[in-house]
Order: structure tokens, then C-alpha cells, then sequence
């Protein structure tokens, strides 16, 4: 089992060809940070016939952007009521309205650009693991039928013919997501983003930033960019002192194990619709297909360090529950991602200094919500208007003890995995 990440190997978007930054330019708006949220600006601004620049520390992806599930999913990690508990009758229900329809805008613009991702509209289950988690997505499902979503409450025989296990009893169905491969839609923007007129350089970190005049001066290890606006797009992979928005989240991890290619009837039973699921552990299980018939199983924690062992008896462990009908299963490689968590589970926006908008804490909801936030971030910087955002641009507190929160985290999950390896946990 290689460490290695699989989206990459198997986009159908090929890598593009970018330039690192050399020499002394003038932007009117410079984003930091290649992934979803700061290409998606970038494609709005440039065409809007906004002079943009982009640039990015690794290839376009190396984050979190090409990395993680693959799963469009609507609204935030917490149900909607919780999420008006949290941010107020009028702001939540902002929120729940906007992210409720980030799928259909991720969709949108890969039917118009012409990305070749894999997309399926097929929608994504959440699975119940217990009788505690069956009452907690039947929680769910009435709170977003109330808001009109489609989502539909599976039982039973209806479980299992989506599903292909016998574990589950109860899943919910949302009809308005789907899956994709993560590094080729955002190489697919990428592209769009390059055609509209935006430039872009890879492997050109941003070493520091400096008031200049009534802008902002960019350095990067070879060059330099001046700009009116900035736009920092960095979320989870946020390390350098100079930018502020490491004090607003606090790093988790995510880590997926893949099979070599499944094929078969006992293989053709597991998720027929190709939907993408989750279940409602306290320490999740992902578990999708792939285009190719891998399967994919992950789970929260940092895959990277850990023997090859660990990730092959957790993974073994997985399968055996839910699909035992498959047998032995090899599996072909393991990656890792960072996620950016919040202590309430909600993201923050922020401009962190005049001309300087920053976003974090997706909380795992990277490619629908870092989609709607990149396009709500161009119109804001176009009209001042911040109304196609989630959230208002606000200045909230910088979290506190995050590397104690992070360490915690990444204890606990440990624990768990290792719980179900020696099968004290199911």
C-alpha cells in the first residue's frame, strides 16, 4: 500500500502548465492560497474583467482542494436548527438557504466549464450506526423537509439495496449532492479561471505582506506583487506567522484508505447509485466508489506517520463490518488531508485588515462551501456587497489553546481507530 494520493493519479483534468512568480507586478486584487475557495474568486473576478493574480505555495492542487472525499454536500457539518442556535435566527437561516444550494452551484459550474470530474448528482446518504444516530438523522430530516430540501429518510430493505450492507437500517438520502474526483474539478478551474484572464503561479509562496500606499505588497522567494485587495484563501494549510488566519482555526485530519479496482457481483451490490456515505460514529467513517470501482473507505485522523499495518487492519476492520460479502480486499494506497475545524462548527469570514478578506474553518465542507464563498468573495470585492456570502463579513475573536484543541483531537482519534482494530469498538 503506497502513500499517494489517488485523485491525483486519476483525474481526467490534466495538470496545468503554471509559471512560478518572478519579477515585480500590479494587480487590482491578489489571491493567496490555489485550492477551491481562492480559484473560484479568481474565476469570478476575471469574468467580471477584474486584473487578478493568483499564487500558490505547491501545484494547483496540493491541499486539501485534492484531497479530501470528494463528496458535494449541502449545508454545514451541524443541522440547520443548530446552526440558527448558533448564529442567530436571521444569519443561520441565511446560511441554510446559501449552503443548501452550494451543490447545485459546484454543478453549475462544472457543466459550464466543461470539467471532466467524474461528477455524479446521484445524491450522498448519511448512515445511522446505532439506535442513538437513527434518531439523530430523523432529527435531520425534519428540519431540512421543513425547509423544503429533498431528502428522504431510508429504512430497512430500503438501506440495503442502496447501500449493499446489512449494518444499516436507517440512512438519509440527499438528493440535492453528489461526488466528484476534488483534484480534477479544481484543476478544471483552474483552467476556467486561466481562460477568463486570470493569471496564475504555482510554487511562489507568499514570504511576507507590507502596506504600500493604500494597497498591499506580496513577496514571494523570487518576486513581488502590489495590490489594491487582498484575499487570503489558505484555510487549513495556513502555517506562515504573517497571516492571520492560522488564529482562526485549529488543524484536524483526514485520512483515506483505497482498494485496487472491485469488480464482480458482490462488488456490483456496494453503493449501485454511486453515491458517497458517512456514517454517525463520533469518529466517522467516509465510504465511496470511485469511477474505476475502487473502494474508498476514510476516517478522521492523520494517516500520514502511522505504520501501513494501523491503516490496513483499520481498513480491513471497516469493510468487514459493513461488506463482508467482498472477502479479502487489497488495498493500494493511503493520504492524508487537514482540515480546518471551528470550535462551533461554523466557517468565519473576516477581512482581517482594510483591502484583506480572509476565510476559515469549512469544518469538512470544503467543495461546496470554499465554491460559494470564492464566488461571494468576487462579488463582494466587485459591489461591497456581502449578501452572496453564508455568513456577513464580520471580525470575530481568534481561537484559543488550538494546538491543544488539535493535539486532542488527533489523540482522540487515535484512540478510537485503534479501539476498532482490536475490536473493543465496532
Amino acid at each position: 500500500m503506497k502513500e499517494r494520493c489517488l485523485w491525483h493519479d486519476t483525474s481526467p483534468e490534466p495538470p496545468l502548465a503554471l509559471t512560478m512568480l518572478q519579477g515585480e507586478h500590479r494587480t487590482d486584487v491578489l489571491v493567496i492560497g490555489g485550492g477551491i475557495t481562492g480559484i473560484n474568486t479568481a474565476l469570478h473576478l476575471a469574468e467580471a474583467g477584474v486584473d487578478v493574480t493568483l499564487i500558490e505555495a505547491g501545484d494547483v492542487p496540493s491541499g486539501a482542494s485534492g484531497r479530501n472525499v470528494g463528496l458535494v454536500n449541502a449545508g454545514m457539518w451541524i443541522p440547520p436548527d443548530d446552526i440558527r442556535e448558533v448564529l442567530g435566527e436571521e444569519i443561520g437561516e441565511r446560511a441554510n438557504t446559501i449552503l443548501g444550494d452550494a451543490p447545485a452551484v459546484v454543478f453549475s459550474l462544472i457543466e459550464r466549464h466543461g470539467i471532466a470530474c467524474q461528477a455524479t448528482r446521484t445524491g450522498t446518504l448519511h448512515l445511522a450506526h446505532n439506535g442513538r444516530g437513527e434518531q439523530e438523522l430523523a432529527r435531520r430530516a425534519e428540519q431540512l423537509q421543513r425547509r423544503g430540501a429533498p431528502v428522504e429518510l431510508l429504512e430497512a430493505a430500503a438501506c440495503q439495496e442502496r447501500l449493499g450492507t446489512r449494518r444499516i437500517h436507517r440512512a438519509l438520502l440527499d438528493h440535492r449532492a453528489g461526488t466528484l474526483n476534488p483534484s480534477a474539478y479544481t484543476r478544471g478551474l483552474a483552467r476556467a479561471a486561466k481562460a477568463a484572464g486570470a493569471r496564475l503561479h504555482t510554487h511562489s509562496a507568499a514570504t511576507g505582506v507590507a502596506r504600500a500606499g493604500d494597497g498591499w505588497r506580496v513577496t514571494t522567494a523570487h518576486g513581488s506583487v502590489q495590490a489594491q485587495r487582498l484575499v487570503l484563501a489558505t484555510n487549513a494549510y495556513t502555517e506562515d506567522r504573517w497571516n492571520e488566519v492560522r488564529r482562526h482555526f485549529f488543524v484536524g485530519h483526514f485520512y483515506q484508505v483505497a482498494s485496487r479496482p472491485l469488480s464482480g457481483e458482490a462488488a456490483d451490490e456496494i453503493l449501485p447509485g454511486h453515491q458517497g456515505a458517512w456514517d454517525t460514529r463520533m469518529v466517522l467513517s467516509s465510504i465511496r466508489r470511485d469511477a474505476e470501482g475502487r473502494l474508498i473507505l476514510g476516517s478522521l485522523g492523520k494517516g500520514e506517520g502511522k505504520p501501513a499495518a494501523f491503516l490496513r487492519c483499520w481498513a480491513n476492520r471497516i469493510q468487514r463490518h459493513y461488506f463482508p460479502q467482498l472477502g479479502s480486499v487489497e488495498w493500494e494506497c493511503s493520504w492524508t488531508g487537514r482540515i480546518g475545524f471551528t470550535p462551533d462548527h461554523t466557517l468565519r469570514l473576516f477581512e482581517l485588515a482594510p483591502g484583506v478578506l480572509g476565510v476559515s474553518g469549512y469544518n469538512g465542507r470544503g467543495i461546496t462551501t470554499g465554491t460559494v464563498v470564492g464566488k461571494g468573495f468576487a462579488r463582494y470585492l466587485i459591489s461591497g456587497e456581502d449578501d452572496a456570502l453564508p455568513l456577513p463579513i464580520r471580525t470575530p475573536r481568534p481561537i484559543r489553546a488550538r494546538a491543544l484543541r488539535s493535539s486532542g483531537y488527533e489523540s482522540g482519534f487515535t484512540l478510537y481507530h485503534t479501539g476498532q482494530c482490536l475490536r473493543v469498538l465496532s
